[in-house]
């Protein structure tokens, strides 16, 4: 399909005046895949794709993030369990908080003839912890091995029965969980070398396995190891001074040190460094997020500009971080970051957050028009978010070279269209 037709067809898709026969015909079947996407479907479309003939239409709509989860629940008896599959997944978008299912259709999706099917139930991000709990004794062990996730929604009976159970995969899967406060399924899960990564960096250390760890010629092993709230003080001390650079970063960013600690450690933070927000930051109240938001540490500031209940002034604050990757994060994680920071990381980064940036509401869209002409499709998409854009400008960026710039155009007219009939 030639790419101008696909960027209509996506317009289409988006055109909420576009009637449900119109989008379904089989000329335009080419558009279920952006439909199913359409946040606000009527419910005479939302009948049509759960009654279409595709299995691709009912299994895009199965894994929506933007339709109802009343809606994509009718799914859960789909006659292709691909589909059911689908749903049982769950939507994964980019950064995006999704809804579960109503509990009677995980009920139906963990009781499913289909094993691939109660397995991705059992699986699901989605799935609510506590539901989860419940099926500690179900006969399928894929499904018992997932409960570990609800560990803390667990009767102390059925924790033992899950660590006593039949099957190797569900007794390690709840070891991995139970290590965290009992030293010896730490020791048993390192014999097997299962997940040694995430053993030893939170599992509960006996002396000698502690020892043992530290003095391992492996650097990732005591990188791991580094991070243990339960390493004792001797050997934090010997990793502090580690020739490796990630085993003394790790114990840089421990949660008791002080700022003064964290600077006689000699730790650097490389552009090649892959770091993670760090999970006691997240995990922090208040006075924890300010004095991590005033460390000289970049991997705290950065993982501040990531917390989930970050206060306003401290948005502000890490809006003028010397740190470009602080920045960055405070615009892909926090809804109210600043216009103009939006707009300048918007212009400068290329990256999967970049539409969500250019969603926000204070996003500064007037003007944005001058763009249209600029050498890089990334930032000449912008163009089309001004809302004094003219309309030949619109109509000459749906034909644009660039598929982002085509398609961004063609949801714009749509827009357009459903606020006045034209475009």
């Amino acid at each position: 399909m030639a790419p101008v037709q696909q960027s209509v067809l996506k317009g289409l898709a988006w055109n909420r005046n576009a009637a449900s026969d119109v989008l379904l015909a089989a000329e335009a079947s080419d558009a279920w895949q952006w439909l199913c996407l359409r946040p606000g479907l009527p419910a005479e479309l939302v009948e049509a794709i759960l009654a279409h003939p595709d299995q691709r239409v009912r299994g895009g709509f199965a894994d929506s993030w933007t339709a109802e989860p009343g809606d994509r629940a009718r799914l859960a008896g789909d006659p292709e369990w691909r589909v059911r599959a689908r749903l049982a997944a769950g939507p994964a978008p980019y950064r995006r908080e999704v809804l579960p299912l109503p509990d009677t259709a995980y009920a139906r999706l963990l009781a499913d003839p289909e094993g691939r099917v109660r397995e991705e139930a059992a699986c699901s991000p989605s799935i609510p912890l506590g539901l989860l709990a419940r099926y500690a004794g179900h006969e399928d062990p894929l499904v018992r091995a997932a409960v570990y996730r609800a560990w803390d929604s667990l009767a102390p009976a059925a924790r033992e029965a899950l660590l006593a159970d039949p099957d190797g995969g569900v007794r390690r899967a709840t070891a991995l969980r139970a290590c965290a406060v009992e030293p010896r399924y730490t020791d048993e899960l390192v014999g097997e070398g299962v997940q040694l990564a995430d053993v030893l960096g939170h599992g509960m250390l006996s002396r000698s396995t502690a020892e043992r760890f530290a003095a391992s010629a492996d650097g990732g092993e005591r990188c791991a190891l580094a991070g243990n709230p339960s390493l004792p003080a001797d050997l934090l001390a010997r990793l502090a001074g580690d020739e490796d650079h990630l085993v003394r970063l790790a114990v840089s960013v421990r949660p008791e040190l002080s700022e003064e600690q964290r600077a006689r450690i000699d730790y650097q933070v490389l552009p090649r460094d892959r770091l993670h927000p760090l999970g006691w930051v997240l995990a922090g109240g208040e006075p924890v997020v300010r004095q991590a938001a005033a460390s000289a540490h970049i991997w705290l500031r950065r993982s501040v500009a990531v917390h989930p209940r970050l206060p306003s002034d401290l948005v502000e604050q890490l809006a003028e971080d010397e740190d470009d990757a602080v920045r960055l994060m405070l615009c892909e994680f926090q809804s109210s970051a600043p216009p103009g920071l939006l707009l300048r990381t918007a212009l400068t980064w290329d990256g999967y957050s970049r539409p969500d940036m250019l969603a926000r509401p204070q996003l500064p869209r007037k003007g944005l028009a001058r763009f249209a002409d600029d050498a890089d499709p990334g930032v000449r998409l912008l163009a089309v978010h001004d809302p004094d854009a003219p309309a030949g400008l619109i109509d000459r960026l749906s034909r644009d070279p660039s598929a982002r710039v085509r398609d961004a155009a063609a949801r714009t007219c749509a827009c357009r269209s459903n606020a006045s009939k034209s475009c």
